[in-house]
């Protein structure tokens, strides 16, 4: 009857890593000094169970492995990186800017009421947040940029669409819009004032007509420059309108459709100044129109450095929530 091979048990090769480990240590002890580093090769190796068919496995108990860090971790530093060289920058811009404007003032060539320094700027500043008219400006201002923003993009895109994908939309409205978009809307601040009053419906439509025509014209631009091959691709394959549309041109042109977004974002907060100045008895805008009545230079200053704080927060938070829908057209670069 032939020989059955029986796998060694656990038993088993514990005991024989036992000895192993006994006869290394005595060949150990009466190995000499300079030959240790030869044979503590085999000090490591110990006889692990649990082999399948019979063989035994070897592993060094003194032997680590790491994994290399995955793309996101990798991703994740890099971007963490960026974010602190952009900080950097924009603090060093910063106090270049304060520096230049401290050298200005003093050289002594512009009187110091109408050119205060960064101190007393900084106090006006303090002096409006003590008073609780900051806060009360900045909310105002905020809500109504962006409700007029929300407004202007949510139809500037709704028209570039429109415009750029529809015969009807390309022939008709396009070219009343191109003849519309170079008219100032502080010219249109008085005509607003007549149809809707002095409420916030006047300011709000001032606001969104400013950030609809840069929204419009970004957005009409990506649109319209969808590459024919892909639009040739999608009706091949049998694609919808609609899917042609949802998976293949706006997705395209996302990247200009955001630029607009930004533009527009930028364009409120010019526009939320004009907007402010009647009718109103609180916002930046009103804020800085009081400063100017009365000389005070150095709250008018602040007001706009608040101002342009708050637009600079905008616009970042707009490309930060955007930045998954951007980012593929960043790795082609």
């Amino acid at each position: 009857m032939p020989a059955v091979a029986v796998p060694p048990s656990r038993s088993d090769v514990a005991d024989v890593a036992g000895r192993a480990q006994d006869d290394t240590g005595e060949a150990a002890a009466h190995t000499p000094a300079g030959a240790s580093g030869v044979r503590g090769a085999g000090v490591s190796e110990v006889a692990a169970g649990g082999a399948e068919g019979g063989s035994m496995v070897v592993a060094h108990a003194d032997s680590q492995v790491t994994a290399p860090p995955s793309l996101a971790s990798r991703r994740s530093q890099l971007a963490l990186g960026r974010r602190a060289r952009s900080a950097a920058w924009t603090v060093a811009g910063v106090v270049i800017a304060g520096v230049v404007w401290s050298l200005v003032v003093a050289s002594g060539r512009f009187p110091r009421e109408l050119f205060p320094s960064v101190p007393e700027i900084f106090d006006a500043g303090v002096l409006l947040w003590r008073d609780g008219l900051l806060v009360e400006d900045v909310g105002a201002s905020a809500q109504r940029a962006i409700t007029g923003f929300v407004l202007g993009g949510v139809v500037g895109v709704i028209a570039a669409v429109v415009t750029a994908n529809t015969t009807l939309g390309r022939r008709l409205l396009s070219p009343v819009l191109r003849l519309l978009s170079p008219i100032p809307t502080i010219g249109l601040v008085p005509l607003m004032i007549l149809w809707f009053g002095l409420g916030e419906d006047s300011k709000a439509m001032v606001i969104a007509l400013g950030v609809f025509v840069p929204v419009w014209i970004n957005s009409h631009a990506g649109l319209s420059s969808t590459p024919h091959d892909y639009l040739k691709a999608a009706r091949c394959l049998g694609a919808s309108r609609w899917q042609t549309l949802t998976r293949i041109v706006l997705p395209e042109a996302a990247p200009d459709i955001i630029s607009g977004l930004r533009i527009g974002a930028a364009m409120a907060f010019v526009l939320i100044v004009v907007a402010e100045m009647t009718g109103t008895t609180a916002g930046i805008g009103y804020r800085i129109y009081q400063a100017q009545l009365f000389s005070q230079a150095d709250r008018l200053i602040a007001c706009l450095v608040v101002l342009g704080v708050l637009g600079a927060l905008c616009d970042y938070a707009i490309a930060a929530a955007t930045t998954p829908i951007t980012r593929w057209a960043r790795e082609e670069r």
